[in-house]
């Protein structure tokens, strides 16, 4: 019991925990439960030390007992868990009262005659009260995260239904009228597996539920204009081609959400590759570098076979029509350094093996597992380069977007040989994406890129060919409004998934320079046609040369505090808390600003910088919340420096934020602005930079403090304030919930499950 039963994921035979709620909620009970079980074993105890414990078991018990009620009721709406709810109900009660009794130790000086069996005299009935505890109240907190996905499930039922009638609808009354509802159960579906996607403790679910999520959010939109389209031009067939197409991919994406609540397997998934070339190289290297501990583990065949299997696939990059001739070279010939490498690390195995480990033996085989490593280095380095010079590239090639442009005005002029002409390039431009995606994919190191990696690889597969058959429709119908909004929908759709991609492709850079190590969430930066309200008057210019070289200076000073603000935040163990999440994205964003100022990336007007500063200044006021919220657990000095800060910070963002609405005219204004929203943006980034390592030192001290065993008065003082506990609720007047972080009925609460009530 002295190391928290969370860490195995398993309390009973089959009862694995897969969110981070359920894990979360079971801490401060792991906590507690370990200090009574853990007090030390002294002769002589003080008043204080019976009381503290007395508290604590008490408490438990006292919160055993709402939590279980609370089960009770989920039992008893839910009859199909009701048996299985109840007798794990039943063990909880049985052991918070065990362990109430356990803990009654009465005064300091109890008498010689005294019977009664406490935590003192019998620890091992406290740990089996502590076990029995830990185990049923898993299974009731797995057993209630069974009716969440229940609830996703029949979320998504309902989306099918009105999905099956909006694909037979014959009229626009109709239509509009099915579509209303669809939007509604949408919006439902879509907080349900939010909250599902956050909750997942596993990062490649938690990445296969973000691009199923995006994939819906981007079609529902194109479903409203390929419908519409449909029904007013229900002759082109064209039309019915772009609409089947978005029907076909919108049930896809439900389907795999249900896999995944669901833990199903399906062919889908198996399509999803095992490991990327770079897993493989990691793979082989940790091979290689066990012959250090044992020469017997494997064959030479088995290594060589391994090694052969990884080369085989950099035919990826060597077959490639776009890969130049210096840089499959340079691929061959490191391919080959490896295996002439490999091959005297298997003479020299063998040479150990039969020469029973002499020094010069083994000399000779730690070289040659040395150089092998370091030559699958070499080329591990050199696919990362291939694959990212690739994909820079192209984004700064597409990034004008032209063949779309083309296609619209072809379709918009009903010229159907010019846009015949313009699908071609796109196709073109299409299969290139495609491929370096599939490269990307080669050169991730965690299965969360991977998956991402693949999604924008589909994306791109899927979306060309619709957006060809939506100029294809404008082109036959070139007066038809309808059609052209649904191509703009479908391009839009396009430009949106360049965006991601250039994210991305700074994920993995980060990752593979060691800034970064695991994905992150899609960033809420400015998309095409998604922030354009209400700025309708507004012109997008470009900066001249004389311009971006005034800000380069500025914007590099912006780029230096966006990594090491990167590089602050690799030192949290929490990587999970909010300040994390939030101040990754303000780095992020920072970065595309810099990245503006040298001409590059995908913000490529000033409208686009000044939308981005609205978006960096909303998740700045969001983190501001989060340093509040923190403050509140802090006394004194602590928490007044942590709200010092903090209104330096609210300050920035809303000046920044004004700045960025504030509508200017003429070029000298316009690069005012310009000037004006990156020093902004400067001074921002450099107020968030030393709150970094302030709160997590304040974060670990007060973690620390919560987990040590204290008097009743130190629990109330340390306690998580962000969740306050009611009046009624307290033991004799005390304010502790007796878990210290957050209880377990509060727990029952956030998964929303007593809404129907």
């Amino acid at each position: 019991m002295a190391s928290s039963p969370c860490s195995n994921s398993n309390f009973d035979s089959g009862l694995e925990i897969k969110t981070r709620s359920v894990e979360q909620t079971l801490i401060p009970l792991v906590t507690q439960i370990t200090t009574l079980i853990n007090h030390k074993d002294k002769p002589k105890k003080s008043e204080r030390t019976l009381t503290a414990i007395h508290r604590v078991g008490q408490a438990v018990n006292v919160a055993v007992g709402r939590f279980v009620a609370v089960g009770e009721a989920i039992a008893s709406e839910n009859q199909e868990l009701k048996d299985e709810m109840g007798q794990a109900c039943y063990e909880a009660r049985r052991a918070g009262d065990a362990i109430a009794q356990l803990t009654d130790v009465g005064s300091a000086a109890p008498t010689p005659s005294d019977d009664h069996v406490t935590v003192f005299s019998d620890r091992t009935a406290m740990v089996k009260a502590a076990r029995m505890l830990l185990s049923s109240v898993t299974k009731v907190l797995v057993l209630a995260d069974r009716i969440v996905i229940k609830q996703i499930i029949t979320s998504r039922n309902k989306v099918l239904v009105t999905l099956d009638h909006l694909e037979r609808v014959s009229t626009f009354q109709e239509f509009v009228q099915i579509f209303s509802q669809f939007g509604n159960e949408m919006v439902e579906f879509a907080h349900l597996t939010g909250d599902r996607q956050n909750d997942l403790k596993d990062e490649k679910k938690k990445a296969r539920m973000a691009a199923a999520r995006a994939v819906l959010e981007k079609c529902t939109m194109m479903l409203l204009t390929a419908s519409k389209t449909c029904l007013r031009h229900p002759d082109c067939e064209s039309a019915r081609i772009n609409k089947d197409a978005v029907f076909h991919r919108m049930r896809c994406a439900l389907e795999q959400v249900i896999e995944i609540v669901t833990e199903a397997r399906s062919c889908g998934e198996n399509k999803i590759p095992s490991a990327s070339i770079c897993n493989g190289i990691k793979d082989f290297k940790y091979t290689v570098e066990s012959l250090r501990e044992d020469l017997f583990c494997l064959t030479p065949q088995s290594l060589t076979g391994q090694l052969e299997a990884l080369v085989e696939r950099t035919e990826d990059f060597t077959d490639s029509a776009y890969t130049s001739h210096e840089q499959r070279q340079s691929i061959l010939s490191l391919c080959q350094q490896t295996r002439q490498d490999t091959q005297q690390l298997v003479l020299a195995w063998v040479g150990v093996q039969q020469s029973g480990s002499s020094k010069e033996a083994t000399e000779n085989l730690e070289v040659a597992i040395l150089k092998t490593c370091h030559s699958m280095g070499d080329l591990r380095r050199e696919l990362h380069k291939v694959a990212v010079g690739r994909a820079s590239d192209l984004l700064k090639v597409h990034g004008e977007q032209l063949p779309l442009r083309a296609l619209k005005a072809a379709g918009a002029e009903g010229n159907l040989e010019a846009v015949a002409d313009y699908s071609r390039k796109l196709t073109e431009q299409k299969e290139q994406l495609v491929e370096t995606c599939r490269l990307l994919c080669h050169v991730s190191c965690t299965e969360p890129l991977e998956i991402t990696c693949i999604h924008a690889e589909e994306t791109f597969h899927v979306i060309g060919p619709q957006i060809i058959s939506a100029a294809q429709t404008l082109a036959l119908h070139p007066s038809s409004k309808i059609a052209k909004e649904n191509l703009d929908v479908f391009c839009e759709a396009w430009e949106s998934q360049l965006c991601d991609m250039a994210l991305l492709l700074k994920e993995i850079n980060d990752v593979f320079e060691g800034r970064r190590g695991d994905k992150k969430p899609y960033l809420s930066l400015p998309r095409p046609g998604k922030h354009s309200a209400g700025l309708k008057t507004a012109k997008a210019v470009k900066l001249d040369a004389e311009e971006q070289t005034s800000m380069a200076k500025l914007g590099l000073e912006l780029r230096l505090l966006s990594s090491d603000v990167d590089a602050e935040l690799e030192k949290w163990e929490e990587q999970e808390h909010d300040i994390i999440r939030q101040s990754q994205s303000l780095a992020s964003m920072a970065y595309s600003m810099y990245l503006f100022t040298r001409g590059e990336g995908l913000l490529k007007t000033t409208l686009d910088l000044f939308h981005q500063a609205e978006v960096l200044s909303e998740e700045g006021l969001q983190l501001c919340l989060s340093l509040r919220t923190l403050s509140m657990q802090l006394i004194d000095e602590e928490k007044a420096a942590v709200l010092t800060e903090t209104e330096k910070l609210m300050a920035l963002c809303q000046q920044l934020q004004m700045g960025a609405k504030t509508p200017v005219q003429g070029k000298t204004a316009t690069f005012q602005k310009v000037d004006s929203t990156i020093q902004t943006s400067r001074s921002l980034m450099a107020v968030v930079l030393p709150l970094l390592p302030l709160c997590n030192k304040l974060l670990r001290k007060h973690k620390s403090e919560r987990t040590s065993l204290s008097s009743p008065q130190d629990w109330r003082e340390t306690q998580d304030t962000s969740a306050p506990v009611k009046e009624d609720t307290a033991l004799n007047g005390n304010s502790s919930n007796g878990f210290g972080v957050k209880s377990l009925e509060e727990h029952m609460a956030s998964l929303n499950l007593l809404e129907s009530k």
